[in-house]
């Protein structure tokens, strides 16, 4: 299986363009080859010359593949081209989170160097481990890269990890000053309607349904059990497989922070589509409606076999979950509409009606 660290390959004609644009020296959208190069030489034992390609998928933090002259693969972060909020997309944290993370056994790519200064790519970066595995993207490759028995042990795993996650003594790791330790969900309904708001884009309108939504949510907040790593985005496409459908690497810690570890439970669920849904959370095809993969209510039990949470609650976190992935798609909409070219453009345009949509369907989860 030869699949690359983010699962999101470029078509044959773009990968080729890129290379052959490396080949002749011309930067990578967001990258300025000559000095990340240099930098990478002198840091992570890189030897020059460096190529970069950007992989494809990213809709927030662009990641790219670096190979160096020996062959040896690096993974590079970087923020968005434009359009970036002041408080988001903070390397120097993502690059804090994973460095703390690996030592304990979190399967997380190895952290190898942060460039906090700008004056070597415009912005901050971090370089990692490149980690082969299988991401699932879509239906197709979960039907190419995994038989249908192997499809039914990923969910457990991926239950199984999550778990593992937020077992993590925060404070014994170094993460307890990351954030507060209580009141998660509140935080983050402050935090996604600040951003929808500044988020919006001039002649798309929701009726206020997104809004309307976060009241609902902000008066039925159940109680916090207890404090953990919280990954923010945790979902199937975010974790590179080995394969025996094993999570070799979580991927993308941009909005990890401390608090509720049934947020990430919830939005796990968000993500899992089933057979016969009539939408997933995101657009597309879900890897998780190929034959084989367990059902939202097994994923819930997998997980609550290796955890003292009490899971009861967890329709109100599933639809916050819906209802902050339809923040996170309005952010991601401005950012395009503002002009950020950089990264996967696919669907952008259905943004606008997704977001309704999810936003509604948070509001149908609630009042189930």
């Amino acid at each position: 299986m030869s699949v690359s660290l983010t699962g999101r390959r470029l078509s044959e004609g773009a990968h080729a363009a890129l290379l052959a644009s490396n080949c002749m020296g011309s930067d990578v959208v967001g990258i300025k080859q000559n000095e990340v190069s240099s930098w990478m030489v002198e840091h992570t034992n890189a030897v020059a010359p460096l190529t970069f390609e950007l992989i494809a998928g990213g809709r927030s933090n662009l990641t790219y593949q670096v190979t160096d002259a020996t062959g040896r693969r690096f993974a590079l972060r970087r923020p968005p081209t434009s359009h970036v909020l002041p408080t988001a997309h903070d390397m120097a944290r993502e690059f804090t989170i994973i460095s703390a993370l690996h030592p304990v056994g979190v399967p997380v790519a190895t952290p190898l160097g942060l460039c906090t200064d700008v004056s070597v790519n415009e912005s901050p970066f971090y370089v990692m481990e490149f980690v082969d595995g299988a991401i699932l993207r879509d239906r197709l490759d979960a039907e190419k890269y995994f038989t249908e028995a192997t499809r039914a042990a990923i969910g457990g795993h991926l239950a199984t990890t999550l778990a593992r996650l937020h077992e993590v003594d925060v404070e014994r790791v170094g993460l307890g000053a990351l954030a507060k330790h209580d009141g998660y969900i509140e935080r983050q309904l402050r935090r996604w309607r600040t951003q929808f708001q500044q988020m919006r884009v001039e002649g798309v309108d929701d009726n206020g349904l997104v809004e309307s939504v976060a009241d609902q949510l902000a008066s039925q907040i159940p109680a916090q059990q207890r404090v953990a790593v919280v990954h923010g985005d945790y979902r199937l496409d975010n974790t590179v497989l080995d394969e025996n459908g094993e999570v070799r690497a979580i991927l993308d810690w941009e909005i990890c922070t401390l608090g509720d570890p049934m947020a990430d439970v919830g939005l796990l669920l968000a993500y899992w589509a089933e057979p016969g849904d009539d939408k997933a959370a995101l657009l597309g095809s879900a890897p998780t409606t190929a034959p084989g993969f367990v059902s939202r209510d097994e994923l819930l039990k997998l997980y609550s076999s290796h955890t003292s949470l009490d899971v009861s609650d967890v329709a109100y976190y599933q639809a916050f979950g819906y209802w902050k992935l339809a923040c996170i798609l309005q952010g991601v909409f401005a950012r395009y509409s503002a002009g950020a070219s950089a990264g996967d453009q696919g669907s952008v345009v259905e943004f606008p009606k997704h977001i309704v949509w999810l936003a509604d369907l948070a509001r149908q989860t609630l009042e189930k």
